[in-house]
């Protein structure tokens, strides 16, 4: 399964909980608000938490299957 995290950088806040979370997949830019890092090494399960965790709702995670966007 492949995800990545789309950030609503209108809804955040900047309050770091997703770092708390998942330090090795969030980090924080110049304004202290939410970006992905370039190569994300921790568990679906702490993104998940993470996600779970804004107190904004500004983290979505969205996962596909490989080969889900292939036509038959």
């Amino acid at each position: 399964m492949t995800w990545t995290v789309l950030v609503d950088r209108t809804a955040c806040l900047g309050c770091g909980v997703c770092l708390g979370y998942a330090p090795q997949t969030f980090a924080q830019d110049d304004s202290g608000q939410a970006v992905l890092q370039e190569s994300p090494t921790d568990s679906l399960d702490q993104v998940q938490l993470a996600v779970q965790a804004c107190p904004t709702g500004a983290l979505r995670l969205v996962t596909a299957e490989p080969g889900a966007d292939e036509k038959e």
